[in-house]
């Protein structure tokens, strides 16, 4: 496994500490977690914001958000998404759905 080193002002860390202490776990282990599940949230966001200015269908969005299309449209209903789509753009994710 590779090593990564990052700098951290002293409350982030004294943050770091306090999770990990909480979590009972070992300092590396509490970031490889944070890593992970931070690095899911921000694909979301991003497949969020696409989505939500129409630039993404929802077969992308899904891509982006790292997910299956069936968990994307949990998210989207979850956080009451909307999309700026065109008709054919939807068409051509009911096409995408149905091969699924």
């Amino acid at each position: 496994m590779p090593s990564v080193s990052a700098r951290l002002p002293d409350e982030e860390k004294e943050e770091l500490d306090a999770v990990a202490e909480l979590l009972d776990e070992d300092r590396s282990t509490t970031i490889r977690k944070a890593l992970r599940e931070g690095l899911a949230e921000l694909r979301v966001r991003r497949a969020v914001e696409r989505y939500q200015s129409g630039d993404a269908s929802v077969a992308e969005a899904a891509r982006i958000a790292g997910v299956s299309l069936g968990e994307w449209l949990e998210i989207a209903h979850e956080r009451n998404l909307t999309t700026q789509l065109a008709a054919e753009d939807l068409g051509d994710d009911a096409y995408t759905a149905q091969e699924l």
